[in-house]
C-alpha cells in the first residue's frame, strides 16, 4: 500500500507560475494538503485555497492543518529546527493514515521550489522512517530567486564566476564567504546586509517577489540599506508578514 506523495512548486506567490505539470498533478491528487501559518499568513493559506478551488478542472479532497511553530529560542539552531521537522512529520503520519485511500495520491503545495532552502523533502524522509510506504515526487516550481533576477532584470552570475546561496544567519555568522563575487540571501528576518562593510557592494532587494504588492529596491548597498530596511519595516507592519530576498555583488 504505496501512498505517492507529490510536493509541486507553485512559485513564489503568482498564480501565473504554475506549470501544466504542477496542474495536471494536483488535479490527479487524492488529496491535497494545505498548511495553515497563523492569522499573520492568511495570504500565503488564500492563495493555495485559490488555486484549489478555480485553477483545477478537478478539485481533490482539500485538507487543512495547523503549522507547528519552531520553537526559536532553541540554544542551539539545528536542534530546534530537528525537534520542529518532527512535529511536522507526525502530523503528516496522522494525515496521511486519516484522508488518503490506500494507493492514494498525496500532494503538497510548495512555495517556490522544494529544492530550495524549503524542508518538505526532508519531512518527508521522517515520515518514511516511520514506516509510511511512501513514494516522492518533485514537481519544480518558479524559485523567489529567478524571480528576483527576473524583476530586476539581472544575471544571477557575472560572466564565469560561481554564485553562493545562503541564509541571513550564515552572512552573519561567517562574514562575505572568500571566493565568490555573488551572493544570494535567503530566509533573513533581520536585514543581515547591516553586518557587511558596504565599500564596493551593490544589492538587489524584493519583498514579495512575484506577487501584486512587490517591492525593489537596489544600488550601492551604503545607499540602499537604509530604504530597505524602512521599506521592509513598512511592509511588514502593514501586511503582518514578509518574504525577501536578496542579491549582493562585489563591483
Amino acid at each position: 500500500m504505496t501512498t505517492t506523495l507529490s510536493l509541486v512548486g507553485i512559485g513564489s506567490g503568482n498564480p501565473d507560475h504554475l506549470t501544466l505539470q504542477a496542474i495536471k498533478t494536483l488535479e490527479r491528487a487524492d488529496v491535497i494538503l494545505l498548511p495553515r501559518k497563523g492569522a499573520e499568513k492568511t495570504a500565503l493559506a488564500d492563495l493555495r485555497r485559490m488555486i484549489a478551488s478555480e485553477l483545477l478542472k478537478k478539485t481533490p479532497n482539500v485538507v487543512e492543518f495547523d503549522y507547528p511553530v519552531r520553537d526559536a529560542n532553541t540554544p542551539k539552531y539545528h536542534d530546534g529546527v530537528n525537534t520542529w521537522h518532527d512535529a511536522l512529520a507526525a502530523i503528516w503520519q496522522n494525515l496521511i493514515a486519516t484522508h488518503v485511500p490506500p494507493n492514494g495520491r498525496l500532494a503538497l503545495m510548495v512555495w517556490g521550489d522544494p529544492s530550495l532552502y524549503d524542508s518538505t523533502l526532508r519531512i518527508a524522509d521522517r515520515v518514511i522512517a516511520r514506516g509510511i510506504d511512501l513514494a516522492v515526487e518533485v514537481i519544480p516550481g518558479i524559485t523567489s530567486l529567478q524571480m528576483l533576477t527576473a524583476a530586476h532584470a539581472i544575471p544571477l552570475n557575472t560572466l564565469g564566476d560561481p554564485v553562493l546561496i545562503t541564509t541571513g544567519r550564515k552572512l552573519r555568522e561567517d562574514g562575505w564567504p572568500s571566493g565568490v563575487q555573488t551572493v544570494a540571501v535567503m530566509l533573513d528576518g533581520e536585514c543581515s546586509f547591516q553586518h557587511l562593510a558596504p565599500e564596493g557592494l551593490n544589492i538587489w532587494w524584493g519583498g514579495y517577489v512575484g506577487m501584486k504588492q512587490q517591492i525593489l529596491i537596489d544600488g550601492p548597498l551604503a545607499e540602499a540599506s537604509p530604504k530597505i530596511i524602512e521599506a521592509r519595516a513598512d511592509a511588514r507592519a502593514k501586511n503582518g508578514w514578509i518574504m525577501d530576498i536578496y542579491l549582493l555583488r562585489k563591483s
